[in-house]
């Protein structure tokens, strides 16, 4: 990917939620590093500081807490607009996969934290970003899915299920937020992260290879993609799900 803008987004305030590592943080750095001032949240309070710190703290603001409780929700959005002026763009990266298993052998116990995290945080976060400040304002959002919501996955079909509901969330939002406001989604294959370790440690040069480009994906590509659907050079398009994924769906993999 060539070299990003250097203020594409100045003057311009993000929301990235599960921003203290892995996907979310790299969000947050292509964010920053084309102006954007970045609040990011994330259930460890000393993980997010050393996030703010990567960040530059003249550039981002941490708050803690869980993605799924309505309060913070609240708290993050005034903390953005009483600190930087603003709430522009929203990017729903937290997810959760607790269980891993047959559908018929899910903990239903589990399944319902993954829809309250995956699903109803990621709705609840775009209702109060709206009302505090997109709602007048205008802004973009991105919904980090995944490929799994595209097409069955062994052993986490919940997860998977919970990512094709938020990818219709994100095309129901576009028609009823729209033209000030986008709502894009996009679909990450495999990323090397903490979050997917178990799917691809001690055989990664196995499970690269049904990937096209023969790679894993890294935090930093699905970064670039967010920014690219924030920005105005995605000005016309709204309610759509770009896949980044090595091109492993085009093989039949997920």
């Amino acid at each position: 990917m060539s070299e990003a803008p250097s203020s594409r987004f100045a003057g311009r305030t993000a929301i990235v939620t599960g921003a203290s590592r892995g996907i979310g943080l790299a969000v947050a750095q292509r964010l920053v590093a084309e102006g954007a001032r970045v609040v990011v949240t994330g259930r460890k309070r000393e993980a997010l500081d050393e996030a703010v710190a990567r960040l530059g703290e003249g550039h981002a603001l941490g708050v803690a807490g869980h993605a799924d409780d309505p309060d913070h929700q609240a708290e993050v959005v005034t903390r953005a607009v009483e600190t930087f002026g603003s709430a522009d763009f929203l990017v729903n990266n937290t997810g959760i996969n607790p269980a891993y298993g047959p559908l018929v052998e899910l903990d239903l116990a589990a399944a319902r934290k993954v829809f309250e995290v995956n699903c109803l945080a990621a709705l609840s976060w775009v209702q109060q970003v709206h009302r505090a400040w997109m709602g007048g304002h205008g802004g973009a959002v991105v919904n980090v899915s995944s490929v799994a919501g595209v097409r069955p996955a062994s052993g986490i079909g919940f997860y998977g299920a919970s990512k094709a509901m938020l990818t219709h969330l994100t095309q129901q939002l576009a028609v009823e937020l729209g033209p000030d406001i986008r709502v894009n989604a996009v679909a990450p294959a495999v990323v090397k992260t903490t979050f997917a370790t178990a799917l691809y440690e001690g055989r990664e040069e196995q499970v690269a290879a049904a990937y096209p480009l023969r790679r894993l994906g890294v935090p930093t590509d699905v970064g670039g993609a967010v920014a690219f659907l924030l920005s105005a050079d995605a000005a016309w398009i709204t309610g759509q799900l770009l896949v980044v994924d090595g091109g492993l769906t085009l093989t039949g993999g997920v």
